[in-house]
């Protein structure tokens, strides 16, 4: 049967038929059986081989032979869903990505986080199990998640300043727990982890919750290399009391899942809902920004916090798949937000002299949330840019990268990167299963929400997939975003929904309409820096800063808020009768700013108290205090 369908893909190529790119851009292009970039091509010689004559232009030619990539299946896939597509390209790369899910088992049944990580990490195998490992290896998902359990608690095992509590996003565990149980419907399962996830998160309250705002504490969710992100200045306290995106919808999709999990249980899930509804109030208050459409990255500051307006494409994701964006921001975001030639950014603009990693880069597993999120809101654009991005590395590098260059496209360059991150794979695999094929999985049902971009083949077939205690053969045929009709075993059904319930082997059809959604064009940004820091410095009344290259004015900050513009490098005080934090950003001619300066706090004399460190000369008591 595979024969036949990519054979029947081979001579739709060689009879003249499917010859236009399923995606075209400036830098690179995706065909049905190659991707093309420059002079470089990745061929598709059958659903399992690959070949490539891919170059770095900044490979160490002393040590790195130009010998051509060569991907060539060698294991067994049969215990995996078989996927057929008559695009040979999706088929190679779903059966190279399920070779390297595969090689990334360990010997103990648990998930490395890739070749050269072979460690078990929370957050990696968290947001790969959700991505697409939950129901393809449940039992080794489940095994490698409680490995990273000490105590009854989750545990935080990298992040800034020795981690927790500086970084939470431990609780991205919970997210994988429950996709576990939502594919597999194991009560034992969720009685086991949810005591496990109630605990971590009202450990997380207790010590990283911002009584003014509502957000959480701490570092932005797997962005953790300090100057990758964040300013300079920030040191690991800083980066504690900000205030960020990723990892506040990371807890507030957590206290969702508790709700649900409070619910099956028999327990009362009201307080975890309304735990969760005021982090998304908090969230779209104090993180969205009018100006550019989007949520920004984090509030930092020292006594006084500002938001820092940069995008950061995971934490955006993460917004759209969990409904923490309504209709008309999502929206607004899928508009606005700046996507590069080669796949969305980490972050935009980059951090000028940071070298890549988070900074100027591109890690195929955001890039996968993204394109998720963009299937989720039927955006055929935002689609076919985020598979391209995918497929282009993968079939370019002959294996699921850890990251690439947002500049280049070129995965030499950054400062660490592996081959089969695992959750490159997974993101690779969801491509398949929860964009063109729509899986959705919750409590009650298997949903279908397809979205299949014109050239992508009208049809797509997942043989033996598993739900609960079943087994499903899908096919669907036709393309775009809004489904004709679906058919469980020839039986006509009203909504696109499988039934927790189900059992056994059944034969699902979905007819496409061969429709899409309107949808705006997706925002291309070139590559672009943001000015540097200003440094600030005091002297006689004044504000003082040293000029910065590509600047076109600066912004004064005083406690935390805009008071001004400048062209100049310096700031007179007028009013030097309060305790006053003064910082400064830099703004180029497109309109990005630098981050702020490290704040500059200006203290009256006469409101200071100067006590030797030793204490001996304290010679009073002050009311209030003791010690």
């Amino acid at each position: 049967m595979f024969k036949y369908w990519f054979l029947a893909g081979l001579l739709m190529l060689l009879t003249g038929c499917g010859q236009d790119a399923l995606y075209r851009s400036d830098t690179f292009s995706i065909h049905p059986a190659s991707v093309r970039q420059g002079v470089y091509t990745a061929t598709v010689l059958s659903e399992d081989e690959i070949v490539s004559d891919y170059v770095s232009p900044d490979r160490d030619k002393d040590e790195i032979p130009a010998e051509k990539i060569h991907w060539r299946r060698t294991r067994s896939l049969d215990r995996y869903p078989e996927v057929l597509s008559n695009i040979p390209l999706v088929n190679a790369m779903t059966r190279m990505s399920l070779e390297e899910l595969q090689l990334n088992i360990r010997e103990d049944s648990t998930f490395m986080a890739g070749a050269k990580w072979t460690g078990v990490w929370t957050r990696d195998i968290s947001y790969s199990i959700l991505l697409s490992l939950a129901f393809l290896e449940p039992e080794i998902s489940k095994k490698s998640l409680m490995t990273k359990v000490k105590d009854g608690r989750i545990i935080q095992d990298t992040g800034t300043g020795g981690s927790w509590p500086v970084s939470t996003d431990r609780m991205t565990w919970a997210l994988a727990a429950w996709e576990i149980y939502t594919a597999t419907g194991d009560l034992d399962w969720l009685r086991q982890v949810y005591p496990i996830i109630a605990r971590s998160a009202a450990e997380d309250e207790a010590v990283a919750v911002n009584p003014k705002t509502g957000l959480f504490y701490g570092e932005s969710s797997f962005l953790d290399w300090r100057e990758q992100t964040y300013p300079r200045w920030m040191d690991p306290v800083d980066i504690y009391r900000s205030q960020c995106l990723g990892t506040n919808a990371v807890h507030y999709q957590t206290l969702r899942i508790l709700a649900s999990m409070a619910d099956i249980l028999g327990e009362k899930p009201d307080e975890y809902l309304n735990r969760a509804n005021k982090i998304k109030k908090a969230v779209n208050t104090h993180l969205w920004s009018d100006s550019r459409g989007w949520y920004g990255q984090f509030l930092y500051g020292r006594h006084y916090q500002s938001l820092s307006e940069k995008p950061e494409a995971l934490g955006e994701a993460l917004s759209l798949l969990f409904g923490i964006a309504d209709e008309s921001r999502s929206r607004s975001i899928l508009e606005n937000m700046p996507v590069g030639s080669f796949g969305i950014p980490c972050i935009y603009p980059q951090i000028p002299h940071i070298p890549p990693y988070h900074n100027n880069g591109i890690w195929p597993f955001v890039v996968a949330y993204w394109t998720w999120a963009a299937a989720d809101m039927g955006h055929i654009p935002h689609v076919e840019h985020g598979m391209a991005s995918i497929y282009r590395a993968a079939a370019l590098f002959g294996t699921n990268k850890e990251n690439f260059v947002a500049k280049t496209g070129d995965y030499i360059g950054t400062e660490i990167n592996s081959d089969r991150q695992l959750w490159s794979v997974a993101g690779n695999l969801a491509m398949v299963y929860r964009v063109l094929a729509g899986i959705r999985l919750d409590e009650k049902a298997l949903t279908f929400k397809p979205v299949i971009p014109p050239g992508y083949g009208d049809t797509l077939r997942i043989i033996n997939f598993p739900y609960r205690k079943a087994l499903l053969d899908i096919e669907i045929f036709g393309t775009g975003t809004e489904i004709h009709s679906i058919e469980l075993d020839g039986n006509p059904l009203t909504e696109a929904q499988i039934p927790e319930t189900v059992t056994g082997f059944h034969h699902i059809t979905i007819h496409l309409a061969n429709k899409q959604k309107a949808s705006e064009p997706i925002n291309t940004a070139p590559w672009h820096a943001h000015p540097d820091t200003p440094i600030l410095r005091y002297e006689k009344k004044t504000i003082l800063w040293e000029p910065l290259p590509g600047t076109e004015f600066y912004e004064v900050f005083v406690n935390g808020s805009k008071k001004g513009e400048t062209t100049d490098c310096f700031y007179k005080i007028l009013d030097q009768n309060h305790f006053t934090e003064y910082q400064v950003r830099a703004v180029d001619k497109k309109g990005w700013t630098s981050f702020l300066s490290e704040p500059l706090t200006v203290i009256p004399g006469s409101k200071s108290l100067t006590v030797d460190v030793s204490g001996d000369d304290i010679q009073r008591d002050y009311r209030g205090y003791k010690g």
